[in-house]
């Protein structure tokens, strides 16, 4: 698949994001705690801090729930293998 750049306008939680296109954005294979479990608002700060309202770069792995499952880059960074090196792995 094609990259896609991109705007991050609104994080959800430690492993989604929406783009200024508004489309609904998962990290592929990361797994972070969501809404009203410990851990969500870490996992959701960590992710804004990298990613909000900044360029982002993203390749559909696939689909999960209407959202593009993605890997996705800023700054050249890998943001997947950012947050699964702070723990956010899928088990």
């Amino acid at each position: 698949m094609a990259r896609v750049t991109a705007i991050c306008e609104y994080v959800e939680d430690g492993d989604t994001f929406r783009t200024a296109r508004q489309n609904w954005i998962r990290l592929a294979n990361v797994c972070a705690p969501e809404k009203g479990t410990s851990g969500f608002l870490e996992a959701k700060s960590i992710l804004e801090k990298i990613i909000l309202n900044k360029s982002i770069v993203y390749e559909q792995v696939s689909t999960s729930y209407d959202r593009i499952v993605a890997e996705v880059w800023v700054d050249g960074m890998s943001v997947n293998a950012y947050m699964r090196g702070r723990g956010y792995t899928c088990p």
